[in-house]
């Protein structure tokens, strides 16, 4: 939860607006407060995408699914807003962390809890399907753990039972490693997809881990099509009835009704000392603001002429220009995740993430830049996991697909984000395939936005070797992008040792190898937006590392970057869309091994 900033407005119709819930592709929700004093989520439609036909139809089937399902799991339709911008739907406010949130923060949670679980989501399921809607997204970030129970949330994709095909071209919804194999190879999504997702999700609550590991999106759902369930250490029973709902076939899955029934429960889920542990982690929800009291003003007096300042131009530094210094940015904050979440409602519709296929990309297992000069060099290309049961001989390397549509920077006239400085730290790791010949490996964790159009490179500088020594080059390029005049879109690449260095002899800290927790070094942002309306070829912008690369410390530059061969072992490559010094967002992570 955050606080509202200076561009939020007051009220939404005959609501007031509290906070920051979260944001995504189609809008901003926030917490707000009706007149009798009800606490409800709002979910409103972004000014720039209100007059696209598609995204609106979207949000009105939104509407109509979260009317039509009522059920203990769900939370309820309050009010909408349909006939005219702004468009924004209520729904009832329901506090507490997410699942996966819960997960990352206090680690697997024990057999007795995970069956409770289980029932529950199963009988929030049934209800769902009941109204005669699939989900379509189950996942451990659409489920809430309330005091209640747990809620389902996010049904921006949901569909009435009898659309089992997918319409959208090139799409398969649901997020990677929860969609189930006949949904990635057939484009049929029906209630038992739903039931593929929900072991998926207990999966992951049992385990702590990604049910078919990480990675980009096409390698996890190659494996979810072709490979087992890892269940490694849970208690047998669970892992058995888990198995049963991730079948590969559709028809082997069991029921609802015989899920509940083999889960066993005798008490409810909230009387689970455990589960009410992890309830009460979520954040409270603020008060009313009320309003500050305004001194009153002192008397005016003329101004002494020798006291008033003069206009200094904008302080300096290293590398950027003052037409760059001069450039618009914009706003994003990265969030803890005990934010508390509006039930029912999607904070991105397709934030479940499909994958979709750029026009004149092809499906390839190679790993090139395309259009690049540098064909060696490793790449997002875009690609869907193809529908055949021999497995290719090499997993396809996909363009970082829309997880999270990103929101263009708009021109508001503030400075331009001159570098990048880390607010948390930072546990994006990349850790290289040791059965991999062409430097393929595998991120921690998810990008936190993707973008379609974003493509990148990896290699080493005077060659198309893979990165390993010496100097390395990294390419950025927004390939089809279609920037609206004044729109800019800044990208900074950040590259980080494996372990934490010594600032006074720029190699991994005395007294034994610590994992490292900072961004590392980063470039200064790069307007791809302005990059791509110059040159109509859309080529790549290169970077060199270390060369081009710093390390920012409350807006000062502390350091450049090291040589690689200070710290070998496996580096991250975190690419960020950047919107001031401390805003930013993961768009893509990549890697490479340094000797």
């Amino acid at each position: 939860m955050e606080a509202l900033k200076a561009q939020d407005p007051a009220h939404i119709g005959a609501y007031t607006l509290l906070a920051r819930l979260g944001a995504g592709g189609m809008g901003q929700v926030y917490l707000g407060r009706s007149p009798g004093g009800r606490q409800v989520a709002l979910k409103v439609i972004r000014d720039e995408i209100t007059g696209h036909a598609t995204t609106l139809a979207r949000f009105r089937r939104e509407v109509e699914t979260v009317r039509a399902v009522r059920s203990a799991y769900t939370a309820n339709l309050i009010d909408a807003s349909l006939d005219e911008a702004p468009y924004w739907l209520a729904t009832e406010y329901v506090e507490g962390p997410t699942l996966g949130g819960a997960v990352a923060d206090r680690g697997p949670l024990p057999a007795r809890t995970c069956r409770g679980l289980f029932a529950a989501l199963a009988e929030g399921l049934a209800a769902v399907h009941a109204q005669g809607v699939t989900h379509r997204d189950l996942k451990p970030q659409n489920v809430i753990l309330s005091s209640q129970g747990p809620q389902l949330i996010d049904f921006g994709i949901a569909r009435s039972v009898d659309q089992t095909a997918l319409t959208d071209a090139g799409f398969a919804a649901g997020t990677p490693g929860f969609t189930a194999p006949e949904v990635l190879t057939r484009g049929e999504v029906g209630p038992e997809a739903d039931v593929f997702a929900l072991g998926a999700t207990l999966a992951y609550a049992a385990t702590g881990r990604p049910p078919f590991g990480v990675g980009e999106a096409a390698t996890v759902s190659y494996r979810a099509v072709h490979e087992p369930v890892d269940l490694t250490g849970v208690e047998p029973e669970l892992a058995a009835l888990i198995e049963a709902c991730m079948a590969k076939e559709p028809g082997e899955r069991p029921a609802l009704t015989e899920v509940i029934e083999r889960c066993g429960v005798r008490e409810a889920l909230v009387e689970d000392p455990f589960y009410s542990g992890l309830v009460g982690r979520g954040e409270p929800a603020p008060r009313t603001p009320s309003a500050p009291e305004t001194p009153p003003a002192p008397p005016l007096q003329a101004p002494d002429l020798h006291q008033l300042p003069t206009i200094a131009p904008p302080q300096a530094v290293p590398g950027y220009t003052p037409t760059q210094m001069a450039q618009p940015a914009g706003r994003r904050r990265r969030t803890h995740w005990t934010v508390a979440v509006a039930a029912g409602l999607v904070v991105g519709v397709g934030a479940a993430a499909a994958f979709l296929l750029l026009p004149g990309e092809g499906r390839t297992g190679e790993v090139e830049a395309k259009s690049s000069p540098k064909p060696g060099a490793a790449s997002a290309a875009s690609a869907q996991p193809a529908a055949t049961s021999a497995a290719p001989a090499k997993p396809t390397r996909p363009v970082a697909t829309s997880a999270a549509p990103v929101k263009p920077v708009e021109d508001v006239g503030s400075a331009v984000p001159m570098y990048v400085e880390a607010t948390a730290p930072s546990r994006d790791f990349w850790t290289a395939d040791p059965n991999s010949q062409w430097g393929a490996g595998d991120c921690q964790l998810p990008a936190e936005e993707r973008s379609e159009h974003f493509q990148f490179s990896v290699s080493a500088a005077d060659s198309d070797d893979p990165y390993t020594s010496g100097k390395g080059r990294i390419g950025l390029r927004l390939k089809y992008a279609d920037p609206k005049p004044g729109e800019s879109y800044y990208v900074s690449a950040a590259v980080k040792p494996p372990h934490e260095i010594d600032p006074d002899t720029g190699k991994p800290a005395p007294g034994g190898r610590v994992s490292n927790l900072s961004m590392g070094y980063t470039s200064k942002p790069i307007d791809l937006y302005q990059h791509y309306r110059t040159d109509p070829d859309n080529d790549f912008v290169y970077l060199t590392y270390p060369d081009d690369f710093r390390d920012f410390v409350n807006g000062e530059e502390r350091r450049g970057a090291i040589p690689v061969a200070n710290d070998p072992g496996d580096w991250t490559v975190l690419f960020l869309h950047v919107r001031e010094p401390r805003d930013y967002a993961i768009i893509s992570c990549h890697g490479f091994t340094a000797k």
